[in-house]
């Protein structure tokens, strides 16, 4: 059986960055941390974790931390089944930055009301964050695929629909004579990072064939995107939860009005129908069908 403190001590050495900060979180000395770290690696016979800058875990490492997270849920509901106050227990979930500016929160803010859960939220795009639970990095995520992996489940939230938006200033300048495959290379746009491809799926559907290049403003905060876009400088995907009553007063104008790019969400997580998770799967995939559109 595995010594739980020295998988402690691996996890804390990835989360933190470091050994030395691990060191500071559980309270040990940057040496016992890695000595820990070597006799879980002993233990198991395998190498654990990849001392990079930052460290990060090997194959072998992931799996010891899917199995550690599973048994540390496994024991905050044995406990709160037998009635023992343990304190707060900590989800790990995984959100694409659009759902957790939107609707994550009003999805779930009752349920945070009422019950004793910290939210280890780690963001990435809704086509990525799948890996972060075949890693063992989080118990559930928000994912863009439908298929379950093995020993999950999976629940279908709604769909997020996606439009190209500007000012009506903005297109009067860089697209007087419609969006053109030409204009669209030279309009500034805004692109969440260098792995968001939902505009170029977009305009390749809409103008037959995806362009060459384009004029890229990076801004990696969903938060921001409408508000950027409503400066006038440039154009960029929004959910419709987001334009919302800009576009409905004009102030922002859908650049591709009948074209729209859909992402179906669903939820993936263990599969653990009791306990916190159970629970917490519950008010999230009921919040989420009651703000996110539904397929008909």
């Amino acid at each position: 059986m595995l010594d739980y403190k020295l998988v402690e001590a691996l996890t804390a050495v990835v989360a933190e960055g470091g050994f030395e900060r691990a060191g500071r979180v559980l309270g040990l000395t940057q040496s016992a941390v890695s000595q820990r770290v070597k006799l879980l690696e002993e233990a198991v016979g395998r190498v654990l974790l990849v001392r990079s800058a930052p460290p990060r875990f090997t194959a072998a490492g992931r799996e010891v931390l899917a199995l550690h997270r599973r048994v540390r849920h496994l024991e905050d509901d044995l406990w709160a089944g037998l009635g023992h106050e343990r304190g707060m227990a900590t989800l790990a979930v995984g959100i694409n930055a659009d759902s957790l500016a939107t609707w994550f929160f009003p999805a779930v803010d009752e349920f945070l009301d009422r019950e004793p859960l910290l939210l280890d939220i780690r963001v990435d795009d809704q086509a990525r964050t799948h890996a972060l639970l075949r890693d063992g990095e989080v118990a559930g995520c928000v994912s863009d695929r439908a298929t379950p992996m093995q020993g999950c489940a999976v629940h279908p939230l709604g769909v997020m629909r996606y439009r190209l938006y500007a000012t009506p200033a903005y297109r009067a300048r860089w697209f007087p004579s419609g969006v053109t495959l030409e204009a669209v290379q030279r309009a500034p746009m805004l692109i969440f990072n260098r792995t968001d491809v939902m505009h170029a799926t977009l305009l390749a559907r809409a103008l037959g064939s995806e362009p060459s290049g384009y004029t890229p403003f990076y801004l990696p905060s969903s938060e921001r995107f409408a508000s950027a876009i409503a400066s006038g400088r440039v154009c960029g995907m929004l959910p419709e939860e987001q334009a919302g009553e800009s576009a409905v007063h004009g102030q922002l104008v859908d650049l591709l009005p009948v074209h729209v790019h859909t992402v179906r969400l669903h939820w993936h997580c263990w599969n653990l129908d009791t306990g916190i998770l159970g629970r917490f799967t519950k008010a999230l995939t009921a919040g989420a069908r009651r703000l996110l559109a539904q397929d008909e």
